[in-house]
């Protein structure tokens, strides 16, 4: 009998990608999703006995996932993968900081109280729990020792200060959890950037894409007057951010670590000269930029050494070219 995982937030972009490798690979899968119209339309696509969900409205809620470990005691590893990205909300504090931080205390103490078979819990930060500061300076190493300084104070009155403070937050609530309870359980966090790529299927191309996928987006949808957000970072394809979701719960080497995935440094001009090279209909139709800026402005950032983690990994990341011709080409299909 295949071993079952929990996968919260199953139908989200990162969360959707797992749970179809898991799949692959012959696990069994329940998952919580917000409603149960998404879960059926999410199980419609897998088109398989082997998932199940159960509805979770908000996992913020004290003991909501009580009742699903009660009843599921064949679960042996948990990926606690959901939390709020978006940043167009009521209540920075309400909508995002809470929901981050109380989900994960409600998963950890769940797992505790009502799920000692399981042995393996992996908690989804982001790469901006692992930033000193956004000040760009080469000389700064960031690496899985570095920490963000946000505190809750500092990250509740702005809806992306909100979310760059939830992760760390979350986080490091997981790992004191595991430090001063007595728990069954190894834990691992992984720690995604910038997460681009295509959906598993066109079906989950919504008409309000995920942030990340919003800057692929916007990018093809400009013309040449357009004023778009110059995004700057460190990217990673989604289809890697899933692979190493499973790596985070099979490997003992990565008890206890930080994963932090980084495939490269990007700007949105990265993106744009992809688009232009590849899809040869938009020159001159959307905004171009300067091509071959990027490099200039990401040689500015602050130096990665994620060497630990891509040790760990032990794959190859997707290029940024093959990830926005993919992405692109799915929302082609389904934007038209």
């Amino acid at each position: 009998m295949s071993k079952t995982v929990f996968v919260s937030g199953s139908n989200g972009f990162i969360a959707s990608h797992t749970v179809n490798l898991l799949l692959k690979e012959g696990y069994t899968v329940i998952g919580s999703v917000r409603s149960e119209a998404k879960g059926a339309a999410f199980k419609k696509i897998l088109n398989t006995d082997k998932y199940s969900y159960v509805v979770i409205p908000n996992i913020a809620d004290v003991g909501a996932f009580d009742e699903v470990l009660k009843s599921n005691p064949q679960i042996t590893t948990f990926l606690h993968i959901a939390s709020p990205f978006r940043f167009n909300i009521e209540s920075p504090e309400k909508d995002i900081l809470i929901p981050a931080i109380e989900g994960t205390k409600n998963v950890l103490t769940s797992i505790k109280n009502y799920a000692p078979q399981i042995t393996r819990v992996v908690v989804t930060s982001s790469d901006c729990a692992a930033r000193e500061n956004d000040d760009p300076n080469p000389n700064v190493i960031l690496d899985e020792t570095v920490w963000s300084k946000a505190t809750f104070e500092s990250s509740k009155n702005h809806p992306v200060l909100a979310y760059l403070g939830s992760k760390p937050l979350a986080e490091k609530l997981a790992w004191d959890f595991v430090k001063n309870e007595k728990v069954n359980f190894k834990l691992t966090t992984v720690l995604p950037s910038y997460t681009f790529g295509p959906q598993i299927d066109d079906a989950l191309v919504a008409p309000d894409l995920n942030s990340s996928s919003k800057v692929i987006e916007a990018i093809i949808q400009s013309n040449p007057e357009s004023k778009l957000q110059n995004h700057i970072g460190s990217w990673i394809d989604v289809r890697d951010a899933a692979k190493a979701h499973l790596v985070a719960f099979q490997s003992e080497e990565a008890v206890g670590q930080r994963l932090i995935l980084s495939s490269s440094r990007f700007t949105s001009q990265t993106i744009t000269d992809v688009v232009i090279k590849d899809f040869p209909q938009f020159k001159g139709k959307i905004y171009e930029g300067v091509p071959g800026a990027d490099v200039a402005e990401t040689s500015q950032l602050a130096t990665l050494n994620y060497s630990k983690t891509n040790k760990i990994l032990g794959f190859k990341f997707i290029g940024i070219e093959e990830t926005v011709v993919d992405s692109v080409k799915q929302l082609l299909r389904v934007r038209g």
